[in-house]
């Protein structure tokens, strides 16, 4: 375990009761109130000093309401729970600039914003990310320093490429390694994308969400180590951030076990190198 406090670059909180979350009817699991006390919880014996909020998919317009929510929380905490760091939003960056920028304002005036996500995982167009209106949001982010969450699965990468090559102002991280397809044993063609990927230096890397693409009930350390590996070898321990994905991660690990495997893996690494990955690396790059 870091002999240190953690700060966690990808978090999520929700309340069903206050705003609604579809996708989670199919997931009952985790349709309940999760709050920065229960990732203390969850998180022990890890201390984890802070967090990065990450929208959780909530319905089609309320994702300026979601932003708003946590943002009043992280105004209100009480002493001894992770602080809420930052707030990384979504926006349907697909409708383009012109209508995204009255909200972007909006959320720009929240203390904890410090970022834009919008799920491209489940988008049944293959091109969705390199459309000219999602391009043009993207841009309108890039001109404001607003970072982009990339969250995709393994086939997408291609676009993805192509999405950051159209970019070269915007700051990405890519979240959960790219969702690698572990419960089938395949490394490539993600292994290569990954790297092509990572050659564009200001694309960098969430350490997370690994053990969710692996068969839930029968995965072992041994099956997640080359893909966590290949990921810090690609982007370098300057552009990996540790991230928990608490708590949709509870679907297939418990917090400690999560923390416990990195560190397993980086356990070669420098002690500053293992402070970029678990604190220093998200502060700088949500400007903490």
């Amino acid at each position: 375990m870091p002999d240190f406090p953690i700060i966690d670059s990808h978090i999520h909180l929700a309340d069903p009761g206050r705003l609604s979350y579809p996708w989670m009817a199919e997931v009952p699991a985790l349709s309940r109130v999760v709050l920065p006390a229960d990732l203390k919880r969850a998180a022990a014996p890890v201390v984890v000093e802070g967090l990065v909020f990450v929208e959780v998919g909530a319905a089609a317009g309320v994702e300026v309401a979601e932003a708003e929510w946590v943002d009043s929380l992280a105004a209100r905490q009480p002493a001894g729970e992770p602080r809420i760091s930052a707030v990384v939003a979504s926006l349907p960056l697909e409708r383009g600039a012109g209508a995204i920028r009255a909200d972007l304002e909006r959320l720009r005036k929240l203390t904890s914003f410090r970022g834009i996500r919008r799920l491209i995982q489940h988008q049944p167009d293959p091109e969705f990310c390199t459309r000219p209106d999602f391009i043009a949001g993207l841009k309108l982010l890039g001109r404001n320093d607003v970072p982009f969450d990339i969250c995709i699965l393994h086939h997408q990468l291609p676009a993805a490429i192509r999405m950051v090559e159209a970019c070269p102002d915007v700051r990405f991280v890519l979240d959960h390694i790219a969702k690698p397809a572990i419960r089938d044993g395949l490394m490539e063609p993600w292994r290569a994308q990954m790297s092509a990927l990572a050659h564009h230096e200001n694309v960098w890397c969430k350490i997370s969400g690994v053990a969710t693409e692996a068969d839930h009930r029968k995965w072992t350390a041994h099956e997640l180590r080359p893909y966590i590996a290949h990921a810090i070898d690609a982007f370098g321990f300057n552009r990996v951030m540790f991230g928990g994905d608490w708590h949709v991660a509870e679907l297939a690990i418990r917090y400690p076990r999560w923390v416990e495997i990195v560190d397993w893996i980086v356990e070669g690494a420098s002690a500053d190198e293992k402070r970029k990955l678990y604190r220093d690396n998200v502060t700088s790059f949500y400007r903490l």
